[in-house]
C-alpha cells in the first residue's frame, strides 16, 4: 500500500475525483507541454455527466489561465478502465502534438494510461486486514506504531497539519451562512445545528447535534469549494473530522492522540483503496461514505484503546450497512444527498464502534471479507447509479 499521505490530501472541494484529479492531471500535462498556445480537455463517462455541478471544468480553467484552452463534455464515448476519463490535449495551428489520457481514479489519485493503478512507490508491505493484524500481534503493537513502523516518523508532522486543516474547515462551517451555489437553492445548516440548543435536551439528543454539526460544517464548506482534507474523498470528508471533533472535545483527548487515530483510520481507508475503490463512480456512495464511516469507527476504535478485533468489527460493520448506497447527487452537485449523508455516517460509526465493543466474540464477516463484497457489489451497481445524475434521486427530483 502506499504512504498515507496519498489517502489525506489537502485541496479544495468540491469533489476529489472531478475537480483534484483533473486539476493535478491537468497541472502534470501542462509541466510537459507548457510552451504551446492552444488546449483541449475532453470529458468523458461520469467526468462528463457531473462535471459541471462538479466544477471540473472550473479548475481545469484555472490551470489553463491564460492560454487558449476549451472543454469538451463527451457524454456518449464509453470509458475504459475507469468511468472517470479525461484527455488533455496540446494543439498547434489546430493540430494535436501532444496528447495523454488520464484517469481520475478517486481520493484526487490519478494515473495516465497505461501506467500502474497507483504510480507511487508501496511502503506497506501487507496488503489485508488479516496480514496487518497477525503482525500487530506479534509484536505486540498498535495500528499507529505500525504506521510509524512502516512510515518513519515523518508521518506525524503530515497527520498534524492534516488535522489542523480539518479543525479549519470544522471552523469555518461553522461560521458561514447562506445559499451553497450550484442552483438547488440549499442553505447551509452547521451554523444553526450547532447554535440549536433546547432547554430539555438530553445528552443522546445532544451528541447527534453536534456531531452533524460538525460534518455539516466540513461538507457544506467542501461544497462551497472550500479547502479540506480528501477522508477517504472530498464528498465523504465530513464523516472522520467530526467524529473526531466530537471526541475530543467530550472526552478531552490530545492531539497526538487523535493524531494516532488518524493514523489508524488511514490504513483501513488504504486498504479500501488498493483491493477495492474510493470512487462513486466506479463503485457508488458506499465506497465513499462507507469508507469514511469505516475509517471515522476505527479512529474512534483506536481513541477508545479497543483492540484489533474490536476495530476491525467496528470499520466492518460502517461498510457493511452502507453496501449497494447509490452515488445520486442532484444536478450532480456534492450537495443533496451527499450532506445530510456525512453526518448520518458519523453518527453511525459512533454505533459500530459502540456495538463492537459489546459484541465481538459473535462477529462472523471480516474486514477483508466486507471489502471484497462491496467491490463487487458496486461493480453490479447500474451506471446510472454511479455518479452519472441519471437515477435514483437525481431523476426523481426533477419530477415533483
Amino acid at each position: 500500500m502506499q504512504s498515507l499521505k496519498y489517502l489525506y490530501k489537502t485541496g479544495r472541494g468540491p469533489s476529489s475525483s472531478h475537480t483534484m484529479g483533473p486539476f493535478f492531471a491537468a497541472k502534470r500535462f501542462l509541466e510537459q507541454n507548457p510552451n504551446e498556445k492552444e488546449y483541449k480537455a475532453i470529458l468523458y463517462g461520469s467526468l462528463a455527466k457531473t462535471g459541471r455541478g462538479h466544477m471540473t471544468d472550473v479548475v481545469l480553467n484555472e490551470v489553463f489561465n491564460g492560454k487558449e484552452f476549451s472543454v469538451e463534455f463527451d457524454e456518449i464515448t464509453k470509458t475504459v478502465f475507469h468511468p472517470n476519463m479525461m484527455d488533455l490535449m496540446a494543439l498547434n495551428n489546430g493540430k494535436t502534438v501532444s496528447k495523454k489520457r488520464y484517469f481520475s481514479i478517486g481520493g484526487g489519485e490519478i494515473i495516465a494510461d497505461g501506467e500502474p493503478r497507483f504510480e507511487h512507490s508501496e511502503i506497506y508491505d501487507l496488503n489485508s486486514f488479516a496480514q496487518i493484524s497477525q503482525y500487530c500481534r506479534s509484536k505486540n503493537i498498535r495500528l499507529w506504531q505500525y504506521v510509524e513502523e512502516c512510515e518513519g516518523q515523518d508521518i506525524w508532522k503530515y497527520l498534524e497539519n492534516i488535522w489542523k486543516t480539518m479543525q479549519k474547515a470544522v471552523e469555518r462551517g461553522l461560521e458561514a451562512e447562506g445559499v451553497l451555489q450550484g442552483g438547488i437553492g440549499l442553505r447551509r445548516k452547521a451554523k444553526y445545528l450547532f447554535r440549536q440548543r433546547h432547554v430539555d435536551e438530553t445528552e443522546e439528543t445532544k451528541t447527534n447535534r453536534l456531531i452533524c454539526a460538525y460534518a455539516y460544517a466540513v461538507s457544506e464548506e467542501n461544497a462551497s469549494g472550500g479547502e479540506i482534507v480528501t477522508a477517504p474523498t472530498c464528498g465523504s470528508c465530513g464523516v472522520v473530522p467530526a467524529v473526531l471533533k466530537y471526541l475530543q472535545q467530550k472526552r478531552k483527548f490530545s492531539d497526538e492522540e487523535i493524531i494516532h487515530s488518524l493514523a489508524a483510520a488511514g490504513i483501513i481507508g488504504n486498504l479500501v483503496k488498493t483491493n477495492a475503490s474510493i470512487s462513486g463512480a466506479e463503485c457508488g456512495c458506499q465506497a465513499e461514505i462507507g469508507t469514511a464511516c469505516a475509517m471515522a469507527a476505527a479512529a474512534a476504535a483506536e481513541l477508545f484503546e479497543l483492540d484489533l478485533d474490536q476495530i476491525e468489527y467496528a470499520a466492518e460493520m460502517s461498510i457493511e450497512h452502507h453496501l449497494g448506497l447509490t452515488c445520486d447527487p442532484i444536478l450532480g452537485l456534492v450537495q443533496i444527498p451527499c450532506i445530510e449523508r456525512n453526518a448520518i455516517a458519523a453518527m453511525r460509526a459512533l454505533n459500530a464502534v459502540n456495538l463492537a465493543d459489546f459484541l465481538v466474540d459473535s462477529r462472523k464477516i471480516s474486514f477483508d471479507m466486507i471489502v471484497d463484497t462491496m467491490y463487487e457489489t458496486g461493480k453490479d451497481l447500474k451506471v446510472i447509479y454511479r455518479e452519472t445524475a441519471e437515477g435514483g434521486m437525481a431523476k426523481q427530483y426533477f419530477k415533483e
